[in-house]
Formats: structure tokens, sequence, C-alpha cells
């Protein structure tokens, strides 16, 4: 195995990471802009309320995407341990 292979491996590990976790961080983060838009606007200073509709939001993401989800990282770890297998 050369330095171009594992290289090419890491970079698609890389993205895999990328492509699974982004839709949940991009969506928490914009509930969290969106509550701390809300709560300076209201003052109302509730620690809790940004947790919870961060936690329902990752929590609705996981359930809609879940399957999407673990069907790439099944490819994923099915072509790292035919790479393993050939060697």
């Amino acid at each position: 195995m050369d330095i171009n292979e594992i290289t090419q491996i890491v970079r698609e590990g890389i993205w895999v990471a990328i492509k699974l976790g982004g839709p949940m961080l991009i969506l928490s983060m914009l509930v969290g802009v969106f509550v701390a838009i809300f709560q300076a606007v209201t003052q109302i200073h509730e620690q809790t309320l940004g947790f919870i509709l961060k936690l329902i939001v990752v929590i609705l993401v996981l359930l809609i995407g879940g399957g999407w989800m673990m069907e790439t990282l099944l490819e994923y770890s099915e072509k790292i341990f035919a790479l393993i297998a050939v060697r």
C-alpha cells in the first residue's frame, strides 16, 4: 500500500464524516442562531430553550436521514474491509 492509496482512504474518510455530521451540525447551528436572536429580542434568557430545540432538531435529522447515514457508513466500512482483506 503506497502513500497515494492511504491518502485517498483518509480523504474519503474525512468526506464521509463531513457528509454524516454536516447536516446535524448546520441545522443545530441555525437553530442556535434563531434561538439567540429570539432571546435577544424578547429578553428571555432561558438556557434550556436552546438546548431542547437543538436536541429535537438533531433527533429529527437522525430519524429522517438515519438510513442514508447508515448506508453511507456501511459502504465506506465495506470498502475499508475489502482493502484489508486484499492485503
